[in-house]
């Protein structure tokens, strides 16, 4: 039943998440601040309350491990959001950091020295294709577009109207998203190496990090108060059942921060129930769900060569986590094996 539930708030949290997400981002691309700062508030609020008891239980895990975790969690969030702001499309994004399995093998190869089979080998290399068809795709459409800014007024580089800049802008985006996409990966074995010796704690692990972080968002102070001014002046919306208005933009804030938490914290459930590989798989098909949703709905602009590459990304994820193994009898040899050396 846990499991189940889990599903149940990682699909429709997460799904509905996105939907708000890009309705925020729309209209103005820079206020990822503004929203992330949001979520950490909501969900350090209400660890602090129901699981840390208002400071009175001490955590299983020492603080100092929870500060190197929350260290890289939040420089993985900042650099999403500005990668959103560096001419990076929303598809693009989420196919992207889907790209996770490729960092995460390489990491772990270089890092924990791990091996792994020829079949996993073949299915990184179809994610990398995939992301390379994507992206590259991807650059040529800001060269074409370059006659109309795409920059929304509240960039920054609004300015910047030639068609290298734009390719220098998106080249950015899309390096910041490498970063991010390797510092994630990082984070995960760190987080594999402290449940090895401490235990699964997934919602003291949820507070803290999103509590600790709270400080490091004073440095972004003026632009979440800019961003924050704008969604004030947002026209207005009544709100359904309340009959009250409220500025639209802070409507569709209010409900990424509640959703943003059920999906969260249907991960943090589904980490405890079911096997790395398993949740691997349902963050995987989130994404594609998320993703289908946001092109069809949104009409976002999908060529067909992105289509291809979106296929080979999933695709590449499917073989990597071997789930058609589990439709039907198999013989598994890696058995034999010292299991620590292989994933």
């Amino acid at each position: 039943m846990h499991s189940a539930l889990a599903l149940g708030l990682v699909f429709s949290g997460c799904c509905s998440n996105v939907v708000f997400l890009e309705l925020l981002v729309r209209e103005f691309p820079g206020c990822g601040n503004l929203i992330t700062s949001a979520q950490f508030l909501f969900i350090a609020i209400e660890g602090f309350i129901f699981e840390a008891d208002f400071g009175r239980k001490r955590p299983a895990i020492p603080i100092r491990y929870y500060l190197v975790m929350v260290a890289m969690f939040f420089t993985v969030s900042v650099v999403n959001n500005y990668a959103l702001n560096l001419n990076i499309a929303m598809p693009l994004h989420m196919i992207f950091r889907s790209g996770s399995l490729i960092a995460s093998m390489a990491l772990g190869i270089i890092i924990l020295k791990k091996r792994y089979s020829v079949y996993k080998y073949a299915s990184i290399a179809l994610v990398s294709l995939g992301i390379f068809t994507c992206t590259f795709m991807s650059a040529r459409q800001v060269v074409r577009n370059s006659a109309s800014p795409p920059f929304p007024q509240d960039l920054s580089c609004r300015s910047k109207t030639e068609p290298l800049s734009l390719l220098m802008f998106c080249l950015l985006g899309i390096a910041a998203l490498t970063f991010a996409l390797l510092m994630s990966a990082r984070m995960g074995i760190f987080q594999e190496t402290l449940y090895k010796q401490f235990g699964k704690h997934s919602k003291e692990a949820l507070f803290y990090n999103h509590a600790l972080p709270i400080p490091g968002f004073f440095l972004l102070a003026p632009d979440i108060y800019r961003h924050a001014v704008l969604f004030t002046q947002s026209e207005l919306f009544q709100v359904p059942g309340l009959g009250m208005n409220l500025p639209i933009m802070w409507f569709y804030l209010i409900m990424n921060v509640i959703t943003q938490y059920v999906c969260i914290r249907g991960v943090f459930i589904l980490t405890t129930e079911c096997t790395s590989l398993t949740v691997t798989l349902v963050v995987t098909l989130r994404k594609f769900v998320s993703l289908i949703f946001s092109i069809l709905y949104f009409r976002n602009p999908f060529t067909t060569w992105h289509w291809i590459g979106t296929l080979f990304v999933f695709v590449g994820t499917l073989m990597y986590t071997e789930v058609w193994n589990t439709l039907g009898p198999r013989k598994d040899p890696e058995k034999k094996h010292d299991n620590k050396k292989w994933e």
